[in-house]
């Protein structure tokens, strides 16, 4: 082997080691086709907990990071409880799920109660302090979406369409349940979710 040969050799494994394992284009934790992260235990608003197997009977589940001090997750809102209406029709094989892994005041338990009574919420809205779920979905802003399937693997994951304020003109999650469901490929499969507030994730002392 040359000395050419072996720096190049050396070049092309630094950079498969230096790339990240399973990480999406913008999401850089999960890639399209990963198993979804599970969770047990999670307080709702509702005031009881609840594990990703409370859906076990719906085809699609569709999970989103969000919480109540982001004026875009705000913004949001009418737009999920919309969705989340028709994914609770009662032949519907599609599930809804909100998490807030936030742990300001704004975000606790009790304020979550709040806005979910008062914008009469028709989804399931999961408190996450320990911010376990977000990491391992590589959640980073709100709202962010994730779409999975029967087999809860990951087929979408992003915004939830591509307009924050005002009409949409792609309903990128309405979009990924539909081929979902018809087990047809979905494209695009990730989208940034960068038009969102980053969450705010509680600073460890390895963080230093």
């Amino acid at each position: 082997m040359t000395l050419f040969t072996r720096f190049l050799f050396a070049v092309f494994t630094c950079a498969i080691v230096a790339a990240p394992i399973n990480a999406g284009k913008y999401n850089k934790k999960l890639n399209i086709g990963d198993a979804a992260p599970t969770w047990e235990k999670l307080e709702g608003t509702d005031g009881k907990k609840h594990a990703i197997a409370d859906w076990k009977d719906k085809d699609v589940l569709v999970v989103v990071f969000t919480c109540n001090s982001c004026i875009v997750a705000e913004g949001y809102e009418d737009r999920l409880i919309a969705f989340a209406a028709e994914c609770n029709k009662a032949d519907s094989k599609v599930g809804f799920v909100a998490i807030n892994v936030n742990t300001g005041k704004a975000d606790a338990l009790p304020a979550m109660k709040e806005r979910a009574t008062k914008k009469k919420f028709g989804f399931t809205y999961l408190y996450d302090p320990s911010q376990k779920t977000a990491l391992a979905y590589g959640a980073m802003f709100t709202p962010e979406c994730f779409v999975l399937n029967k087999d809860r693997k990951v087929v979408y994951m992003g915004a939830f369409d591509d307009k924050p304020s005002g009409e949409p003109k792609v309903k990128f999650v309405e979009e990924a349940v539909k081929g979902a469901l018809a087990s047809k490929a979905i494209a695009p499969a990730e989208t940034p979710a960068a038009a969102g507030c980053k969450i705010r994730f509680d600073k460890k002392d390895d963080d230093e």
